[in-house]
């Protein structure tokens, strides 16, 4: 029995290699600090687990979900309106996913036949690419460089290649660079999609998790943006409910028509207490909302001020969970950098080229520690260097 070819270029080495080395590591009596998966730590709030609980109690929640609840997609349509100023017809512009991920997966699956080519940014959160290779597409990297913001190039993709470009990936804040967009490259953004016919996905996990006063836009605020693209939103880091599973996909009717026929041939939807819970999130009180951000606002001065102190450069993120930070002179590569600081601090960090290969040279490091674990960390770093 062979696997098929579309699976071999799927890689979690770096993954699996890191959590060997953990457990040696934990082997000697060293309790690792996780910096590494970006999940949040922190539950959701009190009123969206009481939803759940009531939620459980009620028998009609256990029959299949099938597409979501319109109650849910109203909701979400009226948040969109009140955070971004985005009207969006909850019917056919809000689709209710088993969190973002699944429509990131499984949208290459609607727009990308065998051969087809797609602009995926280099460094990226690893699905963009990987459903471009479970689809059988081809992939042309966008270089997300730190002289150019993070943002790719869209002047330096050759006119052959976006003439074939079928979808494009970008995300703002982003994962794993935590860099952050404007207006101005959303505009060029849309105008480039026309021009050569390209459908443009915008991952906007992060867009709550912002700092000193920042507040991050939506691909959708664009005029045209509708009409070249969708959005996809999730309520795991906003609302710590991560482990819920419960996203959406907002945006073009036709194309989330398209992700739909996809995800109703695969799947019967998110669980009917998890759609009550996400109700509530997105009805309820903000409080939270705001408590979060202010955490991780907190921790990234902790972990950034602490290591530049140190000497460790390091830029300081508006948005997103993730530090990215390019590593301390002295080491050939960033896989070596953090093998060495797990093994010597305890400390886990993902090596750069974990999310491509323009990744060579930093290291992602997650905020998903509590402050007083965050400060030991940075003491630990602080005796290695």
């Amino acid at each position: 029995m062979y696997v098929s070819n579309r699976i071999r270029g799927l890689d979690s080495a770096i993954f699996n290699e890191l959590e060997v080395i953990k457990r040696q590591v934990e082997q000697k009596g060293i309790e690792v600090i996780n910096l590494g998966v970006g999940s949040p730590d922190q539950p959701p709030a009190p009123h969206i687990i009481e939803a759940m609980h009531r939620a459980l109690d009620n028998p009609g929640n256990y029959r299949y979900p099938l597409e979501g609840k319109i109650e849910l997609r109203r909701a979400m349509a009226a948040w969109y309106q009140k955070r971004f100023g985005v009207e969006l017809d909850p019917v056919t512009e809000v689709l209710v996913l088993m969190g973002s991920q699944d429509g990131l997966a499984h949208i290459a699956l609607a727009y990308i036949n065998p051969g087809d080519t797609a602009l995926i940014p280099d460094p990226g959160y690893p699905i963009y690419a990987c459903s471009i290779l479970l689809a059988e597409g081809v992939i042309y990297p966008m270089p997300l460089l730190e002289g150019h913001n993070y943002l790719p190039d869209l002047g330096a993709i050759p006119a052959d290649v976006a003439r074939k470009a079928k979808l494009m990936w970008v995300n703002y804040p982003n994962n794993p660079v935590a860099a952050s967009a404007d207006r101005e490259f959303f505009s060029r953004l849309v105008q480039f999609a026309k021009e050569y016919d390209i459908l443009v996905c915008h991952d906007i996990a992060y867009c709550e998790l912002a700092f000193d006063g920042y507040k991050p836009v939506s691909f959708l605020e664009t005029p045209g943006a509708r009409d070249v693209g969708i959005e996809f939103y999730s309520l795991s880091k906003t609302y710590n409910m991560a482990g819920c599973r419960i996203g959406f996909a907002l945006g073009n009717a036709t194309v989330l028509e398209a992700l739909a026929r996809i995800k109703s041939n695969i799947d019967y939807g998110v669980f009917n207490v998890v759609q009550e819970a996400g109700i509530a999130a997105l009805e309820g009180p903000q409080e939270n909302v705001k408590k979060n951000a202010q955490n991780y606002s907190r921790r990234r001065d902790i972990l950034v001020d602490g290591l530049v102190a140190l000497g460790w450069d390091m830029p300081k993120p508006k948005a997103s969970m993730f530090v990215w930070a390019p590593i301390p002179q002295g080491y050939a590569s960033s896989r070596e950098f953090a093998m060495e600081l797990l093994h010597r601090t305890g400390v886990m960090v993902i090596p750069g080229t974990a999310f491509g290969a323009q990744g060579e040279g930093y290291v992602r490091i997650a905020l998903v520690q509590k402050d007083h674990v965050l400060q030991e960390a940075v003491n630990r770093i602080g005796r290695f260097l």
